[in-house]
Order: C-alpha cells, then structure tokens, then sequence
C-alpha cells in the first residue's frame, strides 16, 4: 500500500474509533449524566472567539496539559508532537529553540537564524531564537496556529504561529502555588497571585524557579571536570513576571509588564559514536549518564533577558484603537564540546579526526516592538481591523572556536552584527454573507531589511571582514469561508500566502552566504464539531502548500559548514485530525494524528554529505574533489511524516469536593530526516514518549498532591546529530519522576 493510501487508512480508522468511542461508552453507561467537554475560545484572529469559528486549523493547549508535560523540569521543547504537525527541537540546550510546523523551519543553530515558525507572547512577538526559549509558566493558554499568519501576526510566519497569553490580573485576589521535587534533584516551585489594588489597579506577580542537579559523569580526566564523579546535566532557570493592570474608565484599559529570566546550566550533550555506520539505532557505547569530553568546559550556559511591554487599548464605541508597545535585551555565554569525544580514544568515545569546540564568547540582544491596530466592535454582519506594525532587532555576538582541550583562549574568534527591522500596514475583514456562511479576507504590506558586519578578531584569516546588506518588501494576503452547517458542525476552507524575509549567514568568515526570500501559497479545508450531545469534539483539516525559493541552512558535512541556500521550490501535503471525548465511567480521551508529506523540488540542489563514516543514500555528485548530495526529492529536515499523540485521564469522585485522577499521555514521531541529505544513519524510524500523572485533589479547598513519571520507558531518542567528524548524536531527556503539591486559592 502506498504512504498516501496508508496514511488516508490511518486517518479513517482514527476517525471510526473516535466516532464509535462515545456510542460504546453511552451503552456501557446509559445511566450516566453525559458530561461535556469544555468549549474552547482562542485569540487567534486577535479577537475571542470560539475555536469552531476560526477558518483554520488551530490547537489550544490549557495549563492543566502544560502542568503534565513540563512535570521534571521540562523546557519549551516539550511541546513536541502534543499539537498535530509540531515539532520542537535544539542543539543548544535549554535556549535557542527551532519549532517546525507542517514540515516548515529551520535547523539552523545561530542566534542570527530567522524560523518560519513565530512566537507570540502577550502580544509581543519573540522574533529572535535567543527569546523563543523563554519558560512556560503561570500561562493561560496555549495557541497553535497552522499555515501562513502573515496578515494578522506579520513577518516570518509561513509556516504558523506559537500563541502564548499568561494570566492577566483580574478584580479578585486569587492565585496558585506548585512544589515539585523528583529524581536527579530535580526541583521545581512555581506560583503566581494577583492582587487587587483599588476598583481600577490590579496586579499580577508570577514566578518560577526550575533547578536539576547534576546527572551525568565526563569519564575523560579533563583539567576542567569536577572532582565528585558527576560533572554535567545540571541547570538553574528563575524567572519572574508582574503584570500591572489599570482600567480607569469603562472605556481606558491599560497593562504594563515586567519580565526577567536568568538561566544557567548545562548545554546540548553531543555523544560521539554512538551510531554506527550502516545503522540508525544507538549502539553499545551510547550511556545516559556518561559522556567522554576533552573540551567544552562542562557545556556551560548562561542566558539572562528582561523586557518591558506597554498595552494600551480605547474604546471608542464602534471600534477599539490598541497600542501595543514591546523591548527585550539579553545576554548569553556558552561553550560545547561539539565532537562528543576524545581525541586518540577509540574505546571510549569512537576514533574522532579532529577536537571540536566552539561556543559564543558572548552576545548580546535588543528588540523592540511597536503595533497600533483599529477593529470593530460588536457582532454586526461586517467587522473589520487594520493596523500598522514596526520591529527593529540588533544582536551582536562573539563566536569562538578552542583548541579541545579546556583552553580559555579561543584560536579563532569572529565578531558579528546584525541589524534587522520591518514595517507593515495590514487589514483583515470579515462579512456575514447570510446566517451559515461567513467570509474573511486580509491583506499585509511588509517591507524587510537586514544588516551584517564581521570581522575575525582572533586567527585565521586574520582581519578577515564581511558586509552585506538584503532586503525585500512583499504582500502576504488570505481569504477563507466558514459554513456553519448546524450548531456542531462548521466547514471551512482557506488560501493564503506566507513570507519569510532574507537571511544572511556569516559564521564562515571570509564566506558570506545569503538566502532570497521564501513565498507560501497555501490551501487547506477542513471541519470543526462538537458531538453527541457535546461530549466529543472533533477537528480534521486536509492540506496542501508550495514554497518559492524555499531557504534551507544546509549545515555540516565533512567541510563543517554552515551555508544558506534557496530549493527551487518545497512541497508539502498532509492530513490533521484532533479532538477529545467523554468515554463515560469518569474517562476521557484527547488525541491527535497528523501525516505530513513534504518535498525539496530542485534537481540541481547539492549539499555537502558527512565523510566516509556515514552511508549516504542519495546520488553523489562531484564539484571537483568534494562530494555532494543531490537532494532532489528528499523530505525537509526534522519533517516527521506520521506523528500521533493521546492523553487517556480517569477521574473518580470520593466524597464532598474530593477526587483521585490519573492520565497517561503519549506521542509518536515517525520517519524523520535530520539533514537535507538523506543517509542510513541520520533517518530515523521511530519515537515515541510516554508519561504518568495521578493523585488526589480537594476541590474546595484548592489542594493538589499528585506523582509523576516522564519517559516512563526510559526512552533514548535520537532528536539530532553532527555529520562533520564522527556519527555523534544527542537524545531527549532521560526518565523523569517525583512528587507534586499545589495549592489554589
């Protein structure tokens, strides 16, 4: 059976289970009252509005899922697979995180790298790698937007848009407290309060602070390593964030935010060897708690940002004028032992060519942020926004490489800037054709600059400079129709295009390279429903998107470089299901399924390929005496074709206000690529993750006492790899479990 056919078969029987789950459950249980799941409302058309009247595909995720999955210390990357089409990863440890949705991102792991994918928190949006990373923490809800939001959310959303909004302070004194303590040290206490300061001021002040020990032993007699036998996987992440409200008038509403974050901790732990030529699975020398590292300085990591924004917003009657005001700054340090091993240690750590170190000696980020936009009010048949949007970024960073063996003083080092900005117009409107089918359009004027200077400050070439500067200016538009069939059941369909800006990369001084901007043309259908008397909710969205001189970070190989390049054109093709069902008895059932087809269309695409070490599976081409990949047809890098995901949860009432729960969670990633080649090696099969949570809770009291377990199976997952040196890979999080107590008042 072909993989369109399986993956259609798929969708079909998930559909058929989800159909049948409820009527089973009704004659198991007849009796039973039927309980209804909760309806969800989303800002993501910057507007509440119930999840079944927005005319795409979106995923809301609540602080309860949220709670589950960071259960251990988890960071961002969490999120991984637990929305259809999303894909979280890192090679730089807790910050700096690359999201992929449908297929779309970016593998590259410089600060300075643009991604298809935005995050918005508050309204602000976190252009940069550097910010993306910030903690989930006293959050209200979680946005997943699928497809272009170049209209509404701007520049550098082809692919979609991650929607954070934490808690707002309110005119009730309320809050909440968590204490979690686990394996490996693994602490962490969250809490936030707001307090109400007269009928017009409110406040809301929330923190976190996410501490683990260290866990795993650097076997090498480095100058550098610690003395008790266990030198790396610690880390030490506090943030805080106060919201202050105003409202003095009916009409007059203000929000002003405070936010920090100091982190510090152990990097990404690259493992050298532990794949084997001819195979994708982990070998022998593959340990969760031992590393062999002449270089990197035990990883280290330190990132410390603070931002400030301003909302502003005015009723005039028929239409509200908002002001949005947003500043980031930050600054970050970190080294890494890049091969993974020892050099001249072929027991341990596997032959390794040559020492690899490198890290950023230092970096610095400032961001600001200003929007101004006018909407309607009310439900009239016409509403409408418009808008006017304005972004400046300028990071300066310092990247070195080191001779491998604990040096402090880099053999080379390049001084980079960049400086970006970007303004915008943009309009969305929508009008109430007739009472079941509404239609929306929208339309984005975006104008795009960017500014690199380098110069190698230590090493070879020494003095070696680079400057360049691109631009752009595109329009990014959509137009959608929703149908609402009945009250449970809206179909939609939706074209829109997408814009990712130029891209400059300058890590290989003298060697500048640039990649033209990316274009989307998108096309999705799909439905939203509630039912059986509101006890199961049910989405699925059918797509398909074409992608213009697509950028790609072609990263690696055996000349370890980092090049932009643009494919003549990416494809991408799939399926989405999600929903969640009362099963009766006190069980619930939340799932998702997404198959993703994408492909680079370019016939004359060559990238350069690991050394002899590896087995490429792609047509070798020859430009002189380098070998090259031709990459035609292969899948996007970190592009899962199946991903699948299920939360089973049971809730049994044992007296006035009081209950025990548990929930198990699971997700699964299947038929992956790592790089744009495609090799034995770096495909991989299948991951998959599985978590625990059970308890007991006194409702009236607001009292929470609960266990854990993350990676139940202790699964080692394969989520990256370096092709320049060695087959070194680095995994996912080791088995996490522990004890939670929380109260909410």
């Amino acid at each position: 059976m072909s993989p369109r056919l399986t993956a259609l078969a798929v969708s079909a029987s998930s559909l058929a289970l989800l159909l049948a789950a409820p009527a089973m459950a009704q004659s198991a249980d007849a009796v039973e009252q039927a309980v209804s799941v909760d309806e969800i409302v989303v800002t993501a058309q910057r507007r509440s509005e119930n999840i079944r009247d927005v005319p795409f595909a979106v995923t809301a995720m609540n602080p309860e899922t949220l709670t589950a999955i960071s259960a251990g210390g988890a960071d961002i990357l969490s999120l991984s697979g637990r929305v259809p089409s999303l894909q979280v990863e890192s090679s730089n440890g807790r910050y700096a995180p690359r999201f992929y949705i449908r297929g779309l991102g970016n593998v590259d792991f410089d600060f300075t790298a643009s991604q298809p994918v935005s995050v918005v928190m508050d309204e602000i949006v976190l252009e940069s790698v550097y910010l993306k990373g910030f903690p989930l923490f006293d959050v209200k809800q979680l946005e997943v937007l699928r497809g272009p939001q170049g209209t509404l959310f701007g520049r550098n959303t082809p692919a979609g848009v991650i929607k954070i909004d934490t808690t707002k302070p309110g005119q009730d004194f309320a809050g909440y407290g968590s204490l979690t303590y686990g394996n490996y040290g693994s602490s962490r206490a969250e809490g936030g309060v707001t307090m109400p300061l007269s009928d017009t001021l409110s406040v809301r002040v929330a923190g976190l602070w996410n501490h683990r020990d260290d866990y795993i032993n650097n076997a090498f007699d480095a100058p550098f390593a610690k003395t008790d036998g266990k030198d790396l996987g610690n880390f030490d992440d506090i943030a805080g964030r106060v919201h202050l409200a105003w409202t003095p008038t009916d009409r007059l509403s203000t929000l002003l935010t405070l936010q920090a974050r100091d982190y510090e901790g152990t990097g990404t732990m690259n493992r050298a060897n532990v794949l084997t030529k001819g195979s994708n699975e982990l070998n022998d020398r593959f340990d969760r708690e031992t590393v062999y590292y002449d270089g990197g300085r035990n990883n280290f990591q330190k990132q410390q940002t603070t931002s400030q924004s301003l909302q502003v917003a005015y009723d005039f009657g028929p239409a509200t004028l908002t002001g949005v005001m947003g500043a980031y700054q930050g600054s970050s340090q970190g080294d890494g032992d890049i091969d993974g091993g020892v050099l001249n240690d072929p027991i341990n750590s596997g032959a390794i060519p040559f020492r690899s170190e490198s890290g950023t000696l230092s970096s610095d980020l400032k961001q600001n942020t200003y929007e101004l936009r006018l909407s309607s009010n009310g439900d009239n048949r016409l509403g409408w926004q418009v808008g006017a949007f304005y972004w400046d970024e300028r990071i300066n960073l310092v990247s070195g490489t080191f001779d491998g063996v604990g040096g402090l003083i880099p053999i080379k080092a390049t001084d980079i800037t960049q400086k970006s900005d970007s303004w915008s117009i943009f309009g969305q409107a929508n009008y109430q054709l007739t009472d079941a089918l509404k239609v929306t359009g929208g339309v984005r004027y975006t104008d795009d600059s960017r500014d690199y200077q380098g110069r190698v400050v230590i090493g070879t070439p020494a003095n070696a400079q680079g400057q360049i500067s691109v631009g752009d200016e595109q329009v990014s538009w959509d137009v959608s129709a929703l149908y609402e069939v009945n009250d449970s059941l809206n179909l939609f369909a939706r074209v829109a295009s997408g814009y990712r800006g130029p891209s400059i990369q300058g890590r290989n001084l003298p060697v500048l390279t640039t990649a033209d901007s990316e274009t989307v043309m998108s096309y999705e259908a799909g439905l939203k429903s509630r039912l059986w008397d509101g006890r199961a909710r049910l989405n699925a969205t059918a797509y398909l998107y074409e992608v213009s001189d697509m950028q790609f970070t072609a990263i690696g190989g055996a000349d370890n470089s980092n090049r932009l390049i643009n494919a003549d054109k990416g494809e991408g093709y799939g399926v989405e299901i999600d929903g969640d069902v009362y099963l009766g008895a006190g069980f619930s059932l939340a799932a998702g399924f997404a198959w993703n087809h994408t492909e680079i269309q370019d016939s004359n695409l060559l990238v350069a390929v690991c050394g002899a070490n590896c087995t490429v599976t792609d047509p070798i081409v020859m430009v002189g005496t380098a070998r090259r990949a031709n990459v035609d047809g292969n899948p996007f890098p970190q592009a899962p074709e199946y991903t699948a995901n299920l939360t089973l949860s049971y809730v049994r009432p044992i007296g006035d206000d009081q209950e025990l729960f548990a929930s198990t969670d699971w997700v699964v990633q299947k038929d992956f690529n790592l790089f744009l080649y495609e090799s034995v090696e770096f495909m991989q099969d299948t991951a998959f993750e599985g978590g625990l949570r059970a308890g007991w809770r006194d409702l009236g009291r607001g009292l929470e006492a609960a266990a854990y377990v993350r990676n139940i199976t202790d699964e080692a997952n394969v989520i990256g790899a370096i092709d320049f040196n060695n087959l070194t890979a680095f995994v996912n999080e080791p088995r996490m479990y522990g004890v939670e107590l929380s109260k909410r008042f």
